[in-house]
């Protein structure tokens, strides 16, 4: 299992929603297919079929825990990076 999985498991679990690393779960929504703008501290994630747009900063060098919350609530509406995805 790679960085990545782990990764979206914990976000998954909901458990340590305060200690997600900003920078892997960029890379995290990056591999999951979105497009990252950024325009100062915000990274803003789209992706077509998505009709969120995720606006996300980071709270020293780890994830806003409402953020997180909001980013798994899309990733289980939308069931993006399951295995049958193919998508991690």
């Amino acid at each position: 299992m790679g960085k990545l999985e782990k990764l979206l498991l914990k976000i998954l679990r909901g458990t340590s929603d305060g200690n997600i690393p900003f920078e892997q779960l960029c890379q995290l929504l990056i591999n999951m297919g979105f497009e990252q703008r950024i325009r100062g501290s915000h990274h803003i994630f789209t992706k077509d079929g998505i009709e969120e747009i995720l606006n996300i900063q980071p709270k020293s060098n780890q994830a806003k825990t409402y953020q997180v919350k909001q980013i798994r609530e899309v990733i289980l509406k939308y069931k993006l990076g399951g295995r049958d995805d193919n998508e991690i």
